[in-house]
């Protein structure tokens, strides 16, 4: 006679909740726009094309702002273009790029603790406006010039 598996415990309880999130599709550039001032806003209104900015909004440096155009090598290492001073954050962290298609690029350059762009783990990726990317303690919000 074939034993009948025992009922796994551990289980979650499904009530559904999940579907509907999943229908709500979350739109990053508004809701991060949110969590800028005024001032903030009405610069990034004014970036280029060509220009995006990240801006600190969590974390150590909160409320700093980095603008990029063409190359901008990140880490914590005092050469940098922008210097993140922290022991999460590795020397040689992070490489953000403008390419030829009009997009800003971020790279991970093997760090220690990892790039992550809106809670994922990343290598390389190009970057949306409204996108919150972490490295290390620091929380930062990318924004891209119009076109």
């Amino acid at each position: 006679m074939e034993k009948k598996p025992e009922p796994d415990l551990t289980t979650t309880i499904d009530l559904g909740a999940r579907e509907g999130a999943k229908a709500l599709p979350l739109d990053h550039l508004t809701e991060n726009l949110s969590k800028l001032n005024e001032e903030e806003r009405g610069i990034i209104a004014k970036l280029s094309s060509k220009d995006g900015m990240l801006i600190v909004h969590r974390g150590p440096g909160k409320g700093s702002r980095f603008l990029l155009n063409e190359t901008a090598s990140i880490g914590r290492a005092p050469e940098s273009d922008i210097f993140l001073d922290d022991v999460t954050v590795s020397r040689k962290h992070a490489l953000v790029t403008y390419s030829n298609s009009g997009k800003f690029c971020m790279k991970d350059l093997g760090s220690l603790n990892g790039t992550y762009v809106n809670g994922k783990p990343v290598v390389e990726i190009d970057l949306s406006s409204g996108d919150e990317i972490q490295i290390g303690k620091f929380h930062m919000l990318f924004f891209g010039g119009k076109s």
